[in-house]
């Protein structure tokens, strides 16, 4: 686990090839995003790290409901009992209405490359015991109230990743929180910077690159990704580094 703060109001921190956020003020915290199940420890520490207690956790918002942005929420919730939300199409996904990631195939195919044998290693052990975990006390976002949260953030519709995948922009401090919508590194990208996710983690190739595009508009000055280190938001540096991908077939 690695923390750093990147804005007055903002810590992120680096857990299992995955990121979540932690922005606080006098009236406690939002946790932004939650790390895989095995992170939960590290999530319950980064708070106290930052000098709060888990009572603090106003709410938690996450983008979308893979198991490496959801993985604390169930301990948080015994802990703290404090409200979940996310975009209202997501809300479906998270309580396994449905599900939109990986397939088995596309996890096998990753162990053709070391690259890739690495990360489904990290993976299964990220997820052991919790693959069938669902939030089924998932809200959908409501602009007044996510307003009034520490950090004061706006929801912003990001569909690709996943149906329902929900960033969060927070003005007062130009800081944005893309999930996967765009990301700046993975174990499975050979670069890091401004790019798209590969395409097998992606439910809508072609949504996920109109998206990002369009965040590459936001006005921001600092970009947190899921993935990836965060780093300043430059609009022409994001939209030139997304380069359309020619569809790629699910598996």
């Amino acid at each position: 686990m690695k923390i750093d703060q990147v804005s007055d109001s903002v810590h992120v921190v680096a857990g299992t090839n995955v990121n979540w956020a932690l922005i606080s003020d006098d009236s406690g915290i939002t946790l932004v995003d939650a790390g895989y199940p095995c992170d939960t420890a590290d999530v319950l520490d980064s708070i106290s790290q930052i000098g709060h207690r888990p009572a603090d956790v106003q709410a938690v918002l996450f983008t979308h409901a893979h198991l490496d942005h959801i993985g604390a929420i169930p301990a948080l919730i015994e802990q703290v009992g404090m409200p979940v939300y996310t975009g209202a199409e997501e809300v479906r996904h998270a309580k396994r209405e449905y599900l939109q990631q990986i397939t088995p195939t596309g996890m096998l195919k990753q162990l053709l490359t070391a690259r890739g044998r690495r990360w489904v290693a990290h993976t299964l052990w990220a997820v052991h015991g919790r693959v069938g975990m669902a939030v089924p006390q998932a809200e959908a976002v409501d602009p007044v109230i996510v307003a009034a949260l520490p950090g004061g953030l706006v929801a912003i519709p990001t569909p690709g990743h996943t149906s329902g995948h929900t960033a969060y922009l927070m003005p007062s401090e130009g800081v944005l929180f893309s999930g996967d919508a765009l990301v700046t590194g993975h174990p499975l990208l050979p670069h890091a910077g401004p790019q798209l996710l590969p395409a097998v983690f992606n439910h809508d190739e072609a949504l996920t690159y109109d998206t990002a595009t369009h965040l590459a508009l936001a006005h921001a000055h600092t970009l947190v990704p899921g993935h990836g280190l965060p780093i300043r938001f430059d609009s022409p540096r994001i939209a030139a580094a997304l380069e359309p991908r020619p569809p790629s077939p699910r598996h």
